[in-house]
């Protein structure tokens, strides 16, 4: 049997059952909740906040056309508006308005400063901690920026499999910081199940 889904996460999903039935208040109350982690993890891609609130507003504008395809069996709603950010911030950063710049700030700043409140941000943290500097760099260069394990390994002069084992061990060792640290087996906030390769 199903474990029951964390309070928070069960909300959620309430919630965007209700925005499938037209509740305007469900979706401002899923804002609330989650346009702090959102608006971060656009930044960290676009780096211009302008551009960022906007794909923040369209993000939740296609969550609203889109609440009664939600499947709570496939993931968190908080991973479902992340991936769909995600998606729409590497698009831009990859159009010929937005050039690649990338900071060394990294992964950390996947979980505002802002959104402390959240349950999930000291375990983020502590499991971003955990990661080697080597798997963190990959894990960036593929998760922010969207490169493919080929185009990792010509950026920083390593072979494929490398990359490949990286991401691979990354991605392990998130999950697994975050599910001793009390998380949900479907990972980090955000942080797809598997990364393109």
């Amino acid at each position: 049997m199903a474990a029951a889904p964390p309070p928070d996460d069960a909300e959620d999903e309430v919630l965007v059952l209700a925005m499938a039935a037209g509740d305007r208040a469900a979706l401002a109350t899923l804002y609330e909740r989650h346009a702090s982690l959102l608006l971060g993890l656009a930044l960290r891609i676009v780096r211009e906040r302008r551009e960022a609130e906007d794909l923040l507003h369209d993000v939740f504008l296609e969550a609203w056309r889109t609440a009664k395809d939600f499947d709570p069996k496939r993931g968190r709603v908080r991973t479902w508006l992340a991936i769909r950010m995600r998606s729409r911030a590497l698009d831009l950063q990859k159009s010929a308005r937005v050039s690649r710049n990338t900071g060394d700030a990294g992964l950390d700043l996947l979980v505002d400063d802002g959104d402390a409140v959240s349950p999930d941000h000291g375990r983020v943290r502590r499991a971003l901690a955990e990661l080697g500097t080597d798997q963190r760099r990959v894990l960036e260069l593929a998760y922010f920026e969207g490169l493919s394990c080929t185009e990792i390994a010509e950026r920083v002069a390593i072979p494929v499999g490398t990359v490949k084992s990286r991401i691979a061990a990354g991605m392990d060792r998130l999950r697994s910081g975050l599910l001793s640290a009390g998380g949900r087996a479907g990972g980090a906030p955000g942080i797809p199940r598997s990364e393109k390769t």
